[in-house]
């Protein structure tokens, strides 16, 4: 099975943040199936709103260096979704066309770019679907 599932920000920085536990477990469940499996996809948007959101935003921030080695050594190796002007402008359309937040455009343009057909995340509505990507929260009970 060739399938390849985007991974958001909040879903990486909770498998790095223990201080949400029940969250955490499940996050860093999620990621290490993907990594056993090869199918999971980040862009660069998300390692960038992964470190700025654990070394500043959370209520116990981890240091520039332990930030830097996560994304050096275990995210970086994942599939990186690079933005190009094409992934721009296909955010642009779809926030437009589905009155998305600009940055959630980013994140559909990129998970399409890499042709995925999941993103985990929670800053969409759960099983909402959008030109073939399906929005999973994958804290609500039933998974897939």
């Amino acid at each position: 099975m060739n399938d390849k599932y985007f991974v958001d920000t909040n879903i990486l920085v909770y498998a790095y943040n223990a201080d949400e536990k029940e969250k955490h477990a499940q996050a860093a469940a999620l990621l290490q199936e993907l990594w056993d499996r090869k199918t999971g996809v980040l862009s660069l948007q998300v390692l960038q709103e992964f470190y700025v959101t654990v070394t500043q935003k959370i209520e116990k921030p981890i240091s520039s260096q332990q930030a830097r080695k996560i994304v050096a050594d275990s995210i970086a190796a994942w599939e990186i979704v690079e933005p190009t002007t094409e992934t721009l402008l296909l955010a642009i359309e779809i926030r437009d066309k589905y009155q998305l937040h600009f940055w959630d455009a980013m994140i559909f343009a990129a998970a399409r770019e890499a042709g995925a057909k999941v993103v985990y995340t929670e800053d969409f509505q759960h099983g909402r679907e959008i030109e073939g990507i399906r929005f999973v929260n994958p804290f609500v009970k039933a998974r897939r």
